[in-house]
């Protein structure tokens, strides 16, 4: 995945993610989880990785309040 790429897909789940967690959800969280986690391994920039780890967060908070 080039850089341009990985940034409109972090900026992406910055814009959903935050939505999904008060809204009827189309997509199951697995969905969501697979989408961050497939951007874990591919952010190689210092401000990329941070944001990544913010929404993987922001994922982890909302997965524990729905068990």
């Amino acid at each position: 995945m080039n850089h341009q790429q990985i940034e409109k897909d972090i900026e992406h789940l910055e814009h959903v993610l935050p939505r999904i967690a008060t809204a009827d959800r189309p997509l199951p969280l697995s969905y969501w989880r697979d989408r961050v986690d497939g951007l874990s391994g591919a952010a190689r920039v210092p401000s990329q990785i941070n944001r990544v780890k913010r929404l993987n967060e922001a994922l982890r908070a909302l997965e524990a309040r729905l068990k």
